[in-house]
């Protein structure tokens, strides 16, 4: 089960990185991992650095996927930020938090919404 997880997750976000590259965001870094959690995707969109977390549902059967960035999924993205600004250094970045739902509708169809400043710190 862990294994059809890791693959089902690295699918999705294998499509928000097309998603994103096509709305100009720049990939930074992919599965950033620290002791408090991990960051699915950092990218920099013009002058901001994005912190995405990315849901990949096959349906919706359990909910929107977005709804699974709960508050305490929320303080763990935020601790890990916290790590990779420190570690490189950016003191005076400007700073967002986005989550990227993808799943399939009713009639089959792929749908990704893009939340941006979905929550803040």
């Amino acid at each position: 089960m862990k294994t059809h997880n890791l693959k089902k997750g690295k699918a999705g976000e294998a499509l928000a990185v097309t998603f994103l590259e096509n709305i100009n965001h720049r990939i930074c870094q992919m599965n950033y991992k620290k002791p408090s959690g991990e960051i699915d995707l950092i990218t920099q969109d013009g002058d901001t650095l994005v912190f995405v977390e990315v849901k990949y549902r096959k349906n919706l059967d359990y909910g929107y996927p977005r709804e699974a960035v709960n508050r305490a999924k929320q303080k763990r993205i935020a601790k890990t930020a916290l790590w990779y600004l420190k570690e490189k250094q950016l003191d005076d970045v400007s700073v967002r938090f986005d989550v990227i739902e993808i799943y399939y509708g009713l009639d089959g169809e792929q749908v990704i919404n893009h939340f941006e400043n979905a929550f803040s710190f």
